[in-house]
C-alpha cells in the first residue's frame, strides 16, 4: 500500500477511503502544516523528505513543479470529484498499477 500525504485542500472524505483501502494518508492538518500559506514547492519538499506521494486538487501548480523537477517522491493530481468513493478507488488502482512512485506524477480525472 501507498503512504500519502494530503494537501489541505483535498476532500478528507478521498483521505478516509484511501485508509479503508489500506493506505497510509497523513493530512496537513495532522501535521500541523494546514492555513499557513505554506508554498507549493514546500508542501512537495516536505512530503518527499517524508516520502509520501502527495495528494492534491491543486494540479496546474503541481504538474508545473514536476515539469521542473522529478526529484519527489510522487504526485496524484485529481479533478475535483463529489464522489470521493469513485475517486479513493481510482487513486487506488492508479498507484497500484504503478511499479514505483518516485518522480512519477499520475492524473486521476472524474469519471
Amino acid at each position: 500500500m501507498a503512504s500519502f500525504y494530503s494537501n489541505e485542500n483535498f476532500p478528507i472524505g478521498v483521505v478516509r477511503r484511501l485508509r479503508e483501502l489500506g493506505h497510509d494518508v497523513l493530512t496537513s492538518h495532522e501535521a500541523g502544516k494546514a492555513n499557513q500559506r505554506i508554498r507549493d514547492q514546500d508542501v512537495l519538499a516536505y512530503a518527499a523528505e517524508l516520502g509520501r506521494t502527495l495528494l492534491t486538487v491543486n494540479r496546474w501548480d503541481f504538474i508545473e513543479l514536476h515539469n521542473k523537477s522529478t526529484q519527489h517522491a510522487g504526485i496524484v493530481v485529481c479533478t475535483q470529484n463529489h464522489d470521493v468513493i469513485q475517486q479513493a478507488e481510482q487513486i487506488d488502482k492508479a498507484v497500484t498499477n504503478a511499479e514505483t512512485m518516485k518522480g512519477i506524477l499520475l492524473r486521476v480525472n472524474r469519471g
